[in-house]
């Protein structure tokens, strides 16, 4: 019976090929075929390249916060701290509200080594901002972007001083959009930004950044002992805030008693009632004895207008409801299940409670 034998020549060893000396690729592909699809290192650096630029960008304008706050007891002051950015090249900066509030002495630490004693310009408990001051010379400041363009998924970075640690940053992605937070002033904010970037102590008032080194958010929570679970108010409502901060030092507004979230429109309704927008604001929840319960108003409708405007998101909503409107009758278009109705609101002003 004939057998096959595999026989290797004793002069001819065969090689075993090392795994760090097998060939390389020529190009990015990582395939080495000549292909132009980037490898996955390719793609790292990139991404790498994209965070650190931004962060150069943003960092020279982000502060640490040193205050000095009386206690309850008043037997001695308590030292804080926490983060901000500079908003204009005159020294505002932007900060959350309980980064600063109830402070006898504010201190800036900027960047470059210099110190600076602040002045308190505005504080808003109920959206947890608050713009701060220094007068000093050639301040880097950033822009606040846009934030109704975001989209789950993309790029987020924050810089801050967690900790102690100044000018930390941390890069993940936008988690979830829309989401409500309580502030510690006791009122639901709304529009509120998830993210899975890093956050710790002292990270508060902190800018989170887009991928371009524009502001998108002002960083403010994030959910202990939850990983990955990190809050910041979104720049419009931060514009909004600093801009009445700044230019009256505290913020009269009107409140209707609601607690919501921005939600698309079915088709359908959009169609049969010949609405100008696809959101509208859910309400989640009614305060007792508001105006909005006066009004009528339940949880599960979706408010589409208000006065003549109509309303598509809570940005919309906030943006009606200032000092002016304060004791006036209002119109309140809503959808509920999917009938559309008309309800008179009259608004009261905001009532802002202490800590």
């Amino acid at each position: 019976m004939n057998k096959d034998f595999l026989v290797f020549e004793e002069d001819e060893p065969a090689v075993v090929p090392l795994l760090n000396e097998s060939p390389q690729p020529r190009n990015g592909s990582g395939f080495g075929d000549g292909s132009d699809v980037p490898s996955d290192y390719s793609l790292l650096d990139e991404y790498s390249r994209t965070v650190v630029s931004a962060a150069e960008r943003v960092a020279p304008a982000v502060v640490n916060i040193e205050i000095q706050q009386r206690s309850k007891n008043r037997s001695r002051d308590i030292a804080g701290s926490g983060s901000g950015f500079i908003i204009t090249p005159d020294g505002f900066i932007l900060t959350n509200s309980h980064v600063i509030h109830g402070a006898t002495q504010i201190v800036v630490n900027l960047s470059d080594g210099r110190d600076c004693p602040a002045q308190l310009i505005g504080d808003d408990p109920e959206t947890d901002l608050a713009v701060i001051r220094i007068a000093a010379p050639q301040l880097v400041h950033v822009r606040l972007a846009d934030s109704e363009p975001l989209r789950v998924g993309q790029v987020a970075i924050a810089i801050g001083n967690p900790l102690g640690f100044q000018a930390s940053v941390t890069a993940g992605v936008i988690s979830a959009l829309g989401r409500s937070m309580y502030s510690q002033s006791g009122r639901l904010i709304d529009n509120i930004i998830q993210t899975d970037a890093a956050l710790n102590p002292g990270n508060s008032g902190g800018p989170l950044v887009n991928s371009a080194g524009e502001v998108i958010g002002v960083n403010t929570a994030m959910i202990r002992p939850a990983q990955g679970i990190c809050f910041a108010i979104a720049s419009n409502t931060a514009k909004l805030v600093a801009g009445w901060l700044i230019r009256d030092g505290r913020i009269r507004r009107s409140y209707i008693g609601v607690a919501g979230q921005n939600v698309p429109l079915h088709r359908r309704v959009i169609r049969f009632y010949n609405l100008p927008l696809e959101t509208g604001v859910l309400v989640v929840s009614v305060e007792k004895d508001s105006p909005a319960q006066r009004a009528g108003l339940r949880e599960g409708d979706i408010i589409v207008g208000f006065g003549e405007r109509p309303i598509g998101s809570i940005h919309d909503l906030h943006k009606m409801l200032v000092a002016e409107q304060i004791g006036v009758p209002a119109k309140l278009l809503i959808i509920r299940h999917t009938e559309k109705l008309e309800l008179s609101i009259l608004p009261a002003e905001s009532r802002v409670r202490e800590r």
